[in-house]
């Protein structure tokens, strides 16, 4: 589904996002290119680019020449050109970065706090956000933060040891955007980590991937048409609690044999001080095969992309144990991407993910699909000065 423009009048902050999205996906890329992609005339994306160029968003290079006559002008994303902050919280403790446009981490800062409870949390993120933020002359466009989910699941969330105990009913969103005073977007940790890998990392080549989360817990989510797919309620991709073990253990859930009980850091930490590292692999294998061929059957995606908290050996180790997959849509003679990639964001996929909520939900335009939040209203527009109507 590609993204077009408008020539009515109320459309003009929407069309340089249109074309602030085109060139941060594409980019390098040429005016000419850039209108036939987003259905708008070289002429408007020109004066668009002028304006973007000078607030500081892009910058334009003339590229290599290749023959007589000047060589055409490429446009790219300036990482300089924003910030955002991203903040991850677990059941462990929570992690935050200042990130800039083009996706990396500029600094870092960390508080251990186990079972993190909202007073000591939010006292925490202040702290955290106050030691980031960039020069006073930068522009900082927003902050994310990830949590685990479900949300709102009265069975399941907030209960377990995989998710945040304690925090059922606390104002996230809300309080985040008051403590540090920028835009702010919350999201569960898998589709925050998804979409980071679709704008940074193994997923940018792909527009239909499913990104496997293997963190505290199990999550996943599906990218589709380059957008992470949320579901109603914004819980698609809880995979973790499928029960995919007959008569097995019994999950917070409700649930007995879920797959996050057997396949999650969670699980490593308490199984294999039993049954040893590699009875574990042993044990979680042949789990992840089946989870692969039912997102596979399911999602029909151009690959799944396998990261999270866990260390790059234990996910490696555990890809070999899982090979070969077993028989699905997926298994095609034609195919040239493997079915199972490891994610190329490594421990910081959810971190920088975080970053990219608030770094799309302002610069996308499709601020307000892709960020659903009931009490995130549309407001004067940061950027340009003009009511969002994306």
């Amino acid at each position: 589904m590609a993204l077009k423009g408008t020539n009515q009048e109320f459309g003009r902050p929407y069309n340089r996002r249109i074309v602030l999205e085109a060139i941060r996906m594409h980019g390098p890329i040429e005016r000419g290119e850039i209108a036939r992609r987003v259905g708008l005339t070289v002429q408007t994306v020109a004066n668009i680019i002028r304006e973007l160029e000078e607030q500081g968003f892009i910058t334009a290079a003339r590229a290599e020449p290749k023959g007589r006559g000047s060589p055409a002008t490429r446009v790219a994303i300036n990482p300089q050109g924003g910030h955002a902050i991203g903040i991850h919280v677990t059941p462990l403790g929570l992690e935050a970065a200042l990130v800039d446009l083009g996706g990396t981490i500029l600094a870092r800062a960390a508080s251990k706090l186990p079972h993190p409870e909202p007073r000591q949390t939010f006292a925490d993120i202040r702290r955290l956000v106050k030691q980031l933020k960039p020069k006073p002359d930068a522009r900082l466009l927003g902050v994310g933060l990830a949590m685990p989910g479900p949300f709102d699941v009265d069975s399941m969330s907030f209960v377990g040891p995989t998710t945040l105990e304690g925090w059922k009913g606390f104002p996230v969103e809300q309080k985040l955007a008051e403590i540090t005073g920028l835009p702010a977007f919350v999201e569960i940790d898998h589709a925050a980590a998804a979409l980071g890998e679709r704008l940074y990392g193994a997923g940018k080549p792909f527009r239909d991937f499913y990104y496997l989360y293997f963190g505290v817990g199990l999550g996943g989510c599906m990218v589709y048409e380059g957008l992470p797919w949320r579901g109603s309620h914004r819980n698609a991709g809880e995979i973790g609690h499928v029960p995919l073990v007959p008569d097995g253990e019994p999950c917070a859930c409700g649930n007995r044999g879920c797959l996050e009980r057997y396949l999650s850091l969670e699980a490593f930490e308490r199984r294999s001080p039993v049954i040893g590292r590699e009875g574990w692999l042993k044990e979680a294998a042949p789990l992840l095969r089946r989870a692969v061929a039912a997102v596979e059957n399911l999602f029909d995606p151009e690959t799944i992309l396998f990261g999270g908290l866990a260390d790059e050996r234990l996910m490696d180790d555990l890809i070999a144990r899982a090979m070969p997959l077993g028989n699905s849509v997926s298994q095609r003679s034609n195919r040239e991407t493997p079915r199972l990639i490891r994610s190329a964001g490594g421990q910081d996929a959810v971190l920088r993910g975080a970053a990219a909520l608030a770094i799309a939900g302002v610069l996308s335009p499709r601020f307000g699909l892709l960020f659903t939040q009931s009490d995130h209203k549309p407001s004067v527009d940061p950027l340009f000065g003009a009511r969002n109507v994306a």
